[in-house]
């Protein structure tokens, strides 16, 4: 099968498209055929030998998580999917799942059956983005009817996916973004949105219930502290806060959680019920194809992308 592989950690430069074996499932696990792969700022981390990249060990390393494609063959064991049926995932998450590739294997409970509303280039777009504002909306934080909602970076993969799931929930759903995604995100259900180049977020906005905190640098954290209530949660993603920053919180009655996602077929089925009931729209800036991982890594890096990006593998 081709697949896209690095030798060494570094910039989009060391991607590139190899032949390699292609993998066999084992009792429970599926082989998927992969039709497209999302692309996320983990895996652009990951590739620098950030993000996850300790827990892969050392290159030679197939990146990807996020996965949408048709089941090929099941192990002893798979009674939940069948092999022809159509399934999206982001398998083994954060270990390697290898998913810029035309073949995966993992867990069948690590997929669900793919939204018959969209096609599999918008599918794959969604597990991880998708997974990480649901767990965090629901599991983590609860959501409750008419609670204040702040989304930093809004309108990126994860964001624009929090926005909708947010204001499903029954949330007043802020969010901060650049102005040219305002007219955008309020068209998604967002109530306020916040230009962070020119606005100032306390004066803008105050007396939130949950933050989640998309960018995760020591400003955008202290900026969430400072404008939620007291017994609020400041969900820190990615991870990582200072203690000043946490025994500032504790002083203010914040709670501040850090968050990694992880795979969740159940999850991904309710999610596919939002996306088919029209309440879950994913938005795909651009397509490349497999061979042209690079191109999208550096797409992905130039931080201006509305929604998410995908490698058409087929």
């Amino acid at each position: 099968m081709r697949a896209i592989s690095q030798d060494t950690y570094g910039g989009p430069e060391v991607l590139k498209l190899i032949d390699t074996d292609r993998p066999e499932p084992l009792p429970t696990e599926i082989l998927v055929r992969v039709e497209a792969a999302g692309v996320n700022p983990v895996d652009a981390k990951t590739r620098a030998g950030q993000g996850v990249a300790g827990l892969l060990g050392e290159p030679p390393l197939i990146l990807g998580w996020d996965v949408s494609g048709v089941v090929e063959a099941v192990g002893h064991g798979v009674h939940t999917v069948a092999v022809g049926d159509e399934v999206y995932g982001m398998p083994w998450f954060p270990r390697a799942a290898s998913a810029y590739a035309e073949y995966v294997t993992a867990p069948s409970r690590h997929f669900a059956r793919k939204p018959a509303t969209i096609d599999h280039v918008q599918a794959a777009a969604v597990p991880l983005a998708g997974l990480t504002a649901y767990q965090i909306l629901t599991a983590l934080a609860d959501v409750q009817k008419d609670q204040r909602v702040l989304i930093h970076a809004a309108g990126g993969g994860v964001g624009h996916l929090a926005v909708q799931i947010a204001k499903e929930l029954g949330a007043h759903v802020v969010g901060t973004a650049s102005a040219g995604k305002h007219e955008w995100l309020r068209g998604l259900g967002a109530d306020e949105v916040i230009d962070y180049h020119s606005q100032d977020l306390a004066a803008a906005t105050g007396d939130i219930d949950v933050v989640v905190d998309l960018i995760g640098s020591e400003t955008t954290l202290a900026q969430s502290v400072a404008v939620t209530r007291r017994g609020g949660l400041v969900v820190a993603v990615p991870s990582g806060t200072s203690p000043e920053l946490l025994a500032r919180a504790a002083e203010s009655g914040v709670r501040v959680a850090s968050y990694l996602v992880e795979p969740d077929g159940h999850a991904l089925g309710e999610i596919a019920e939002l996306i088919e009931n029209g309440a879950l729209r994913v938005e795909v800036e651009e397509v490349f194809p497999l061979a042209e991982a690079a191109a999208a890594h550096r797409r992905l890096e130039d931080g201006r992308a509305r929604g998410k990006l995908v490698l058409a593998v087929r």
